[in-house]
């Protein structure tokens, strides 16, 4: 197993990457984080859903991703990650992103946890743009 720098943007490549392939579902490791941006994805309608689950073989939990595809092709036209262990991007609830008109959603870390750029703006808070979806 490789040691990853940056476990969210794999979480996100596999999803970019399963609904793509056109498979239902995927797996990736477990952290709360992801949890987080998984159950943002369930509430604005890009999965189905998601559980934890403890691998076979090694014994760890997973969390399992089901995606969701609309006659066949797949919710999820693409995605980006902004923020990276590199260069960590941040703006104030009135600087967040408006991704393709509202047609997209914008993943943010704030203060009050991991929430959709819509309800970040709501709440007056600002934090680390962690991707955004569409």
């Amino acid at each position: 197993m490789a040691v990853l720098s940056d476990p969210i943007s794999d979480f996100l490549t596999r999803f970019k990457n399963c609904a793509r392939a056109g498979n239902e579902t995927f797996t990736a490791p477990f952290s709360s984080k992801k949890a987080n941006i998984a159950k943002i994805l369930q509430e604005e309608g890009y999965i189905w859903n998601y559980e934890v689950v403890t691998s076979a073989l090694t014994g760890r939990p997973e969390l399992k991703v089901k995606t969701r595809y609309v006659d066949g092709r797949p919710v999820l036209t693409d995605l980006k990650r902004v923020s990276k262990p590199g260069r960590r991007v941040y703006s104030g609830f009135d600087e967040i992103p408006r991704v393709l008109n509202g047609l997209g959603i914008a993943i943010v870390s704030t203060s009050k946890g991991i929430m959709s750029g819509a309800t970040a703006k709501r709440h007056q808070l600002g934090g680390e743009i962690i991707a955004i979806v569409w």
